[in-house]
């Protein structure tokens, strides 16, 4: 049977950062491709940004069940890394593609099927109905092609290879915007498509970096395609086996989409200043916290890779010991990010009135505090997840957001006349829940039985 490369070789806190910062800095493109096709489109007027979002919003939720089956895929795939058999790795990618193709086409048949019902009664216009389901038919190209990129990028990462799909980003975030400007306004002879130009630039995007990552994988990895067998004695074995795995960490995923979503709509019973400044800071703690979550991400990549490779529990604990330490650095750089927006609000925002400014200062204290048991529980989850306890972490995560954040949130903003800081620190409380819970099936060392996450 084929070898990889060893997974490991005595991990410590640069074998994370070295995994996480491209990692961090991909989250960071993926946030910014929204906010710049928004501003692009933004100079069509409110009827197209209209469009733009009703849309994005059902692009969305095929889009994260993509990335959630993604990250599914990924942390098998590091698992089969860290065998040192190829055969594993055959298996994982085969097994994430064939679930994410069938995850697209089924969304877009169902997109095809009702999306112009209900894009037409929630639109305000015919006309913004029209191009909201005109950009969303264009998007069905990104859609084939972030089924096969988000694969492909979970094979490199879980691989430990995170540097690749942030150059496949790199390189087709600029061909996007370029794109994007040139059929949006039909510049330079392009013709001028308007909104669905934005939809052309971001499907064009898609199909380069699946060929940028196709490549790669064609160059570096096609052997392990040629690998005879399959994990599980056959393929609909090793794809059941990997449904299996999958769908708790999907659950989770799709929960906490849903669960956010509700509580933007809470928020929008606050006051108006109260909102506003709740629309301000949520994006901040989004992006900032992709920081920590990263760190995480890839101590569950490196644990999967351990877990693997059959690491002892001294070695175990060693790693974990100095990822958490990184981590509370991690946390700590968020919590300051957090502190600098809120004390220089007025200067990044221009035409803040008073009180919003005041229940941005407001929110420093939860800001400050946040970072760490929300970085240290990301830290167990992903532990978890690459350990294979799946069903405990979807519990878990699935039944704080709907038992505590989404039921106090309705709480706070329904019922009881709070200050705003309240209903943020419904995010601190959240994570509070969740730590003892947690830590102890960290601590009680069960995770560490690599053999329960291979089967």
């Amino acid at each position: 049977m084929t070898k990889t490369a060893p997974a490991y070789a005595a991990p410590n806190t640069k074998t994370v950062f070295d995994m996480a910062w491209p990692l961090a800095v991909k989250a960071v493109m993926l946030h910014g491709i929204v906010v710049i096709d928004a501003y692009l489109v933004s100079s069509l007027g409110e009827n197209a940004l209209a469009a733009m979002g009703l849309a994005s919003a059902l692009a969305g939720m095929l889009l994260a069940f993509l990335f959630a089956f993604s990250s599914a895929t990924q942390i098998r795939i590091a698992q089969g890394f860290g065998t040192s058999e190829t055969r594993r790795l055959k298996s994982g990618v085969a097994s994430g593609l064939t679930v994410n193709l069938t995850a697209s086409g089924v969304g877009l048949i169902l997109i095809w099927v009702f999306a112009e019902r209900i894009i037409t009664s929630l639109a305000h216009t015919p006309e913004i109905a029209a191009d909201a389901l005109s950009y969303l038919l264009v998007l069905s190209v990104l859609f084939i092609g972030e089924a096969f990129s988000q694969c492909l990028g979970s094979f490199f990462n879980g691989c430990g290879k995170t540097r690749i799909p942030l150059y496949s980003y790199a390189l087709s975030l600029p061909i996007n915007i370029v794109v994007s400007i040139l059929l949006i306004h039909g510049l330079f002879g392009f013709p001028e498509l308007g909104l669905v130009g934005a939809a052309v630039g971001s499907s064009i995007a898609a199909v380069i970096r699946v060929t940028f990552l196709a490549a790669v994988f064609y160059k570096t990895e096609s052997a392990t395609l040629l690998e005879p067998g399959w994990q599980n004695g056959s393929f609909p074995a090793a794809l059941k086996r990997h449904l299996v795995f999958s769908l708790p960490i999907v659950a989770t995923f799709v929960s906490a989409g849903i669960s956010n979503q509700i509580c933007m709509l809470l928020y929008a019973n606050l006051s108006v200043v109260e909102f506003a400044a709740m629309t301000l800071i949520l994006p901040w703690i989004m992006v900032a916290g992709t920081i920590g979550m990263s760190w995480a991400q890839s101590t569950g990549i490196i644990i999967a890779q351990m877990l693997g490779g059959r690491a002892d529990s001294d070695l175990l604990d060693a790693f974990l010991g100095n990822a958490w330490r990184g981590v509370f650095v991690a946390a700590g750089l968020v919590a300051g990010i957090y502190l600098t927006v809120c004390l220089l609000a007025d200067s990044i925002y221009s035409g803040l009135q008073a009180d919003t400014t005041a229940a941005l200062l407001g929110f420093i204290p939860v800001l400050l505090l946040l970072p760490f048991p929300k970085s240290s529980n990301a830290i167990c989850g992903n532990t978890l997840r690459a350990a294979g306890d799946t069903v405990y972490v979807m519990y878990l995560f699935v039944g704080t957001q709907w038992l505590f954040k989404v039921s106090l949130t309705a709480l706070l903003t329904l019922y009881l006349d709070v200050g705003v800081t309240w209903i943020i620190a419904v995010l601190l409380i959240e994570e509070i829940v969740k730590f003892p819970a947690f830590h102890m099936r960290i601590y009680s060392g069960a995770w560490k039985d690599g053999l329960r996450a291979l089967d």
